[in-house]
């Protein structure tokens, strides 16, 4: 997200680190159950088995959240007002993510919002939540904070 926000970290130097969000904070309303096809990394394949048709396709129940809400803290101003300008999409969904409102609080405030928030951490205090396609596929690790009640009413 950082990388699309700010192009000129994809330079090879900053891969690997996040330097403009400083913080973030995911709300929403609930959890809505999607039946999605899917099949495996090979494609789509089908045989016939003693007069069964038998294929690869599987299907997952996927939880979607409804109407969230991306809180996201900068730095300085400057970053937040260019991020500000610009809408982000969640290429999985093709959700797009569009700015509302532009902020300055104090740290303090910011974890007065609900929801939450995954900091990354090493590997012996955090769980594997990745790989970074930056650093030839290193594995990534982060702990899941949880601040109030994530889910709005």
């Amino acid at each position: 997200m950082e990388k699309k926000l700010f192009p000129e970290l994809l330079k090879p130097e900053y891969w690997g680190r996040i330097l403009k969000i400083k913080r973030y904070r995911l709300n929403y309303q609930g959890i809505n159950g999607q039946l999605e096809r899917t099949w495996s990394k090979g494609g789509f394949s089908s045989n016939k088995e003693k007069g069964i048709y038998k294929t690869n396709l599987g299907v997952l129940n996927r939880g979607v959240m409804l109407n969230p809400n991306l809180y996201l803290a900068f730095q300085n101003r400057k970053d937040a007002e260019i991020a500000f300008t610009q809408t982000l999409c969640l290429c999985r969904n093709e959700d797009l993510i569009f700015p509302e409102s532009l902020e300055e609080i104090e740290d303090d405030k910011f974890d007065e919002i609900n929801g939450f928030e995954l900091i990354f951490t090493e590997a012996e205090s955090g769980f594997k939540v990745g790989h970074n396609r930056f650093e030839n596929a290193s594995e990534m690790f982060g702990e899941l904070k949880v601040f109030g009640n994530p889910i709005r009413t």
